[in-house]
């Protein structure tokens, strides 16, 4: 793997889910300190906020760090990430802010920026650069490695994302995640036309058998995790088109890997077969058109335009949205050029 590789993990590795269930002899016992014997690196104060945060369910009902644990009783838990060891820098990496305030902070990602340290890129990173901008908070300053991270975005995709500022924010926004009541909005510029305005992939997304590097779908559930991805087609050039996409899951590469299934890869995406020409003409202008393109773009044509959820705080519903970056924006104005004087790219 280069150095440069991100290394991927699926959005719920972001936060651990348990789900326990006490046998016929169990004594009555606070829930905080039964829970300390069975999570490995769990610590009572984590257990404890996890608790206040509504995230430790005991027969389906939220309870507090007091209760007493009963015979029979089916708990279930969503905690942050146990601590690790890591050899994590503080970086000062601009961050385009959106919005801030004591419990979290929205940032709109840049290209080429990784979410978090992997095998060989321990620095670089927006950890890296979270540990600078807040290194008098605790949080990271724990020796985590995803300090604050509830979700995450590919390396080349662009766009929104919240970080947690505090344990308790980390952990409501972490449940919200898990629960999928976050609104998620992609736009994403694919290969071809579609026959219909809108539609919905799903499938099983598991490791390419061939190539680790890659994601695929499958139609078993041995094979991967059920992934599903709503559509909508903004714009159409004919050869490629503009779509706005929603999540119901977070998968590793999932918008990627959903659209080349159903053949329509995203437009510059080299891991995906989407850098080189794949609908279009044969002509020589049409094939200087798309290298121009893709020597603008360079990345995958995939920005994360919206986020909405619920501050973890205060309860207000807070909603995000962001312009598309230059880059894409450079990419689509050419089409629309293409889309009105076609004819001037033929020999």
């Amino acid at each position: 793997m280069s150095m440069n590789e991100e290394i991927e993990f699926e959005e719920q590795d972001l936060y651990e889910h348990y789900r326990l269930v006490t046998t016929k002899g169990q004594q009555l016992l606070r829930i905080d300190k039964f829970l300390m014997t069975r999570i490995e690196n769990a610590t009572r104060t984590k257990i404890q906020q996890a608790a206040e945060a509504g995230n430790i369910l005991v027969n389906n009902k939220p309870v507090k760090s007091n209760y007493k644990v009963k015979p029979f009783d089916v708990i279930s838990i969503v905690m942050a990430h146990p601590p690790r060891e890591s050899e994590l820098m503080p970086e000062n990496i601009p961050l385009k802010v959106v919005y801030e305030d004591e419990h979290l902070i929205v940032i709109n990602k840049q290209p080429g920026l990784v979410v978090h340290p992997g095998f060989g890129n321990y620095s670089g990173t927006l950890v890296n650069a979270l540990m600078y901008h807040f290194k008098d908070l605790p949080l990271f300053n724990d020796n985590s490695p995803r300090p604050g991270l509830v979700h995450r975005l590919d390396k080349d995709t662009s766009g929104i994302m919240v970080i947690a500022k505090n344990e308790m924010a980390m952990a409501k926004l972490a449940k919200q995640f898990f629960d999928r009541t976050t609104q998620r909005s992609y736009n994403a510029l694919v290969w071809g036309d579609f026959s219909d305005d809108s539609g919905r992939i799903e499938g099983y997304i598991g490791r390419n058998i061939r190539d680790r590097k890659q994601m695929d779908v499958f139609d078993n559930e041995e094979m991967g995790k059920f992934a599903v991805t709503h559509y909508k087609v903004l714009e159409r050039f004919g050869y490629v088109s503009l779509v706005e996409c929603k999540l119901e899951t977070g998968r590793t590469h999932q918008i990627r890997v959903h659209f080349k299934h159903i053949a329509h890869p995203l437009f510059c995406d080299e891991l995906y077969g989407g850098k080189k020409i794949l609908k279009g003409t044969t002509f020589s202008k049409y094939k200087q058109f798309i290298e121009n393109s893709f020597e603008i773009l360079n990345r995958q044509a995939l920005h994360a335009k919206s986020l909405g959820f619920t501050h973890p705080v205060t309860g207000e519903h807070l909603f995000f949205d962001s312009d598309l970056p230059e880059d894409i924006q450079k990419v689509l104005e050419k089409w629309r050029n293409y889309s009105n004087f076609k004819d001037t790219f033929t020999d």
